[in-house]
């Protein structure tokens, strides 16, 4: 196996970072002279790093989709992983990896609740529970080890769905500093020698091939337990001057790379027509007996409620020419319907809260101040969440809700009383989800409440064919 040079350090083991980022990296590694390799940390307790380490971080990458109205199947081995590290068991060598001089990138995914200062992690933690504090130890550790040297600065591209996610992140890191007393050389050589760019990612991923694992099995010649799927389209929208190419030249070899000034229209029109859409449908088929994105939006009811929340609401709320959001649109519920990927809607609810906060919260807010009324697709998408969060069973399958445990706890609080309305202020009110108390926003609570009302007492597919 080719020995590589470890440069980036990657914060995430999941489906995404590996069949979209660490294809990137071995696309430019076979096609280029970048001769990198990266380095996993796992930034939760209880991760996957060490399933990775059991195939020597060596897994292959099924992209399937149309391309010029072709068919496109191809299967990739993904070898630019040279190990693997959890920092909850091996924190000396997690902060070794601050010492190695060829070091220069960060990567990260933790999803839309990674990037969040949390007062309670300190310095001496080994690790910081939260993944900016996890960052601040790394940093200052390189810092000490090289004597403030400003040519060992990082550059760190966060892959969050955040908008700015670079800004959220620097925020963070700056926040830690102040809270941990750290010296102001320190922060200086932070501030001056390391660079943060919030960028915009896009592949739908569905992850390891529940069906067709044993076909690929055989085209791959054994079996591959981190084996992911994902769609052939990709983009990397990273808002950084060209001249990152040269040390990351991810645009000279045929990828959907883009250096650009600012990544906001990118960012604006791919999270609400894409993202937003996604964090709603997923609740409303799942509890329809539906599995995944594709089913969703050809179920003649499911598929209805989607064309809704896309055309109707969400859509209205963007400030593009009106043709370009309508192809736009055109063009993702192409992507969903993508007859090749199964893409199952529970991988999509990890989060969900976070998630419907920064994808279809503000959707709401504007289409409000717009239309003068509540988006209703979208709130009953909120419905539809709160219900899946009740837990309970849908057939044979247990619904265990995947989030903050605040969160869970908060939902466990709101689930403890038998009314619908209670449970739909409870939530709303819940600032530290919402960073505000959303039964402010006229008739939002009433109408949230009337939704899970609805489900509770006809089920999710009749209460949709209410609202539709």
């Amino acid at each position: 196996m080719e020995v590589r040079t470890e440069k980036i350090i990657q914060f995430g083991e999941g489906n995404f970072l590996r069949a979209f980022f660490d294809w990137i990296v071995t696309r430019m590694n076979h096609e280029t002279d970048f001769n990198a390799s990266v380095v996993v940390v796992q930034p939760r307790a209880g991760g996957h790093v060490a399933a990775l380490t059991a195939q020597n971080c060596r897994y292959h990458v099924n992209l399937q989709g149309l391309s010029g109205g072709e068919p496109v199947d191809s299967i990739e081995l993904i070898d630019c992983i040279s190990r693997g590290v959890d920092p909850y068991k091996e924190f000396g060598t997690y902060i070794a990896l601050a010492e190695q001089p060829e070091m220069r990138f960060i990567v990260s995914n933790t999803t839309e609740a990674g990037i969040a200062f949390d007062p309670s992690c300190s310095f001496d933690d080994k690790p910081a529970a939260s993944y900016p504090g996890k960052l601040v130890q790394l940093l200052h550790h390189r810092y000490s080890h090289f004597n403030g040297d400003p040519d060992k600065g990082f550059i760190i591209l966060p892959c969050e769905l955040i908008f700015e996610n670079g800004k959220c992140l620097k925020e963070c890191i700056l926040k830690y500093i102040d809270h941990w007393k750290l010296e102001d050389g320190f922060r200086d050589w932070f501030l001056n020698s390391c660079r943060i760019y919030s960028t915009l990612v896009d592949r739908i991923v569905p992850g390891y091939p529940k069906d067709g694992a044993e076909e690929l099995t055989v085209r791959i010649g054994y079996e591959d337990k981190q084996l992911v799927k994902g769609e052939i389209f990709h983009l990397w929208v990273i808002e950084a001057p060209e001249s990152l190419s040269e040390e990351f030249p991810a645009d000279r070899c045929g990828l959907n790379v883009k250096f650009v000034q600012s990544e906001e229209p990118f960012h604006k029109r791919k999270v609400t027509l894409l993202n937003g859409p996604h964090t709603v449908l997923s609740p409303v088929g799942y509890l329809s007996g539906l599995d995944t994105v594709r089913e969703c939006c050809e179920d003649p009811l499911v598929g209805r409620f989607v064309r809704k929340v896309m055309y109707d609401e969400l859509l209205l709320t963007l400030d593009l020419p009106m043709q370009e959001r309508i192809s736009f649109a055109d063009a993702v519920m192409e992507r969903f319907r993508n007859p090749y990927i199964k893409h199952y809607v529970t991988s999509i609810m990890l989060n969900s809260f976070p998630k419907f906060k920064t994808r279809d919260l503000p959707g709401i807010k504007t289409f409000l101040e717009r239309e003068g009324t509540l988006p209703q697709g979208l709130v009953f998408g909120l419905a539809a969440i709160c219900e899946y969060y009740k837990g309970g069973r849908r057939g044979d399958d247990v619904i265990v809700p995947d989030d903050d445990a605040e969160v869970i706890a908060l939902l466990n609080k709101a689930w403890s009383s038998t009314d619908p309305f209670c449970v739909a202020r409870t939530v709303l009110s819940a600032e530290e989800i919402w960073g505000e108390d959303l039964t402010a926003l006229s008739g939002f609570a009433e109408l949230l409440g009337k939704d899970i009302a609805l489900i509770e007492k006809y089920g999710m597919r009749e209460a949709l064919e209410t609202i539709l």
